[in-house]
């Protein structure tokens, strides 16, 4: 079952860019050697962490092409694809050659903010359009709208949907989840520092940040949470405390491209409207590390 390939830690991929801010393949593979030695389950690719708005057609293709060859199979990947016109993406969808990928993640419509039953009826057409199984992604500070819990529940129903990514930061909105849904439906955190506490109650892991940068440590704390040791886990999230809110603190993913760079991974570039860490945030993060 893919629901047992993706337990466990999935790291949303940034993307690297050059100093000329086109996509640095070299360093993506260096990246993606990075965060598989570092024994992390799987790989999400094209999510809002590689910057995804801002990549064109051509390079979200290329980007999958690349991944796809250098990882060989060596860990599962999960697409990003979603968005904010319901036919875009069913357009998107039916372009994109989806070959060797386990499944979608696509977020909640953004901007427009939807009632319930439309981001219900979204997702059913969402779901009934992809070829692979779909994972929601609720994540409120993004997208203005909340995925109700009751929705959720509701889209846990339809076959080809087996989770959902929650970046709600509501803790008893999981639990709701984790009580109602049905057998085989994933509850996946969208919050690394919630990853442990999720896991008390029944998550399956997290699509995480820190990953991209601490693969080895993170990988290791979803697993000792899973096993039941929480002592240990609690002891490695507590470790993440005073990093974790730097990494968002000129927004994500131009904290931990900034670190990915300290570690001569890849270059902290990103492209606009975000713009490159400052340097007090780098100060800051480089007297952490």
């Amino acid at each position: 079952m893919i629901q047992e390939k993706l337990r466990g830690t999935g790291v949303a991929l940034v993307t690297p860019f050059t100093k000329e801010l086109a996509v640095d393949y070299e360093a993506l593979r260096k990246l993606l050697d990075f965060v598989l030695d570092g024994g992390v389950e799987y790989l999400v690719v094209n999510g809002t962490t590689a910057e995804s708005v801002t990549t064109t057609t051509q390079e979200k293709a290329e980007i999958l092409q690349v991944i796809r060859k250098h990882v060989n199979g060596r860990a599962p990947l999960v697409y990003g694809l979603g968005g904010n016109s319901t036919q875009h993406v069913l357009d998107t969808i039916a372009s994109t050659d989806l070959e060797g990928v386990s499944a979608i993640l696509s977020v909640s419509p953004y901007y427009n903010k939807p009632s319930q039953q439309g981001i219900y009826q979204h997702y059913v057409q969402v779901a009934n359009a992809s070829p692979v199984p779909v994972i929601l992604y609720n994540v409120p500070g993004r997208t203005a709208s909340n995925v109700a819990a009751e929705t959720t529940i509701k889209l846990a129903s339809h076959e080809n949907i087996i989770g959902t990514k929650e970046a709600s930061g509501n803790l008893e909105q999981c639990m709701y989840i984790a009580k109602h849904r049905p057998e085989g439906f994933m509850l996946i955190s969208g919050d690394d520092m919630q990853t442990v506490p999720m896991a008390t109650f029944g998550a399956e892991g997290a699509i995480s940040v820190l990953a991209n940068a601490f693969p080895g440590k993170f990988s290791n704390m979803v697993r000792l949470a899973l096993d039941g040791n929480f002592k240990e886990a609690s002891n490695l999230l507590l470790s993440f405390v005073d990093i974790n809110p730097l990494m968002y603190e000129e927004a994500n993913p131009v904290g931990v491209k900034a670190v990915l760079e300290r570690f001569g991974v890849c270059s902290s570039q990103v492209r606009l409207p975000l713009v490159e860490a400052s340097s007090g945030l780098k100060d800051r993060l480089y007297k952490l590390l």
